[in-house]
């Protein structure tokens, strides 16, 4: 995509229904070893930093669960949509993970760290809460939040209008 002068918007979305991205697996994060781990998150931190590089705006669409490096992964992008719903039953955004199958807390890395304690966030750092669309709007973390549509695709939607908005310039 960086080297691509067709690409001029990339539109992050997930295929599986009520879900941007859930994370890593943690039942496999819990069979490794410290030199693995530390492997793991050096890879996800780079790709995220790749991701935060493109040369073309990024929009990802959050139709659902973004927890742990989803959140990272939508964070690395440059625009934010994310649906709402009228009841508050779907959290949306969790930003630190306890492995309860390991010793440690892992805070992610890179792109998550700097933008979340930029926008006054540290709050869910610390407490690992889970917020919804609505919520993460308010605090600046999303640009834009959409009522669910019926196909469950409604940010996506909002980000290709987006897109097409941004063509032009």
């Amino acid at each position: 995509l960086r080297f691509d002068e067709k690409v001029r918007v990339v539109v992050f979305k997930s295929e599986v229904k009520g879900v941007f991205c859930a994370g890593a697996d943690l039942k496999e994060r819990a069979k490794m070893d410290d030199a693995e781990v530390g492997h793991f998150v050096k890879r996800l931190r780079n790709l995220m930093d790749e991701i935060a590089a493109l040369p073309v705006p990024t929009i990802a669409a959050i139709d659902g669960y973004a927890l742990g490096g989803g959140l990272e992964l939508a964070l690395a992008c440059d625009l934010r949509v994310a649906v709402i719903k009228e009841t508050h039953d779907l959290f949306i955004f969790q930003t630190c993970l306890l492995y309860k199958e390991t010793k440690y807390y892992f805070f992610l890395g890179g792109i998550s760290q700097k933008m979340v304690f930029l926008l006054l966030s540290q709050e869910l750092i610390f407490t690992g809460r889970q917020i919804d669309g609505q919520q993460a709007f308010s605090m600046g973390l999303v640009n834009h939040t959409v009522p669910q549509n019926d196909e469950g695709d409604a940010a996506y939607q909002r980000a290709l209008t987006l897109a097409k908005e941004i063509l032009p310039q």
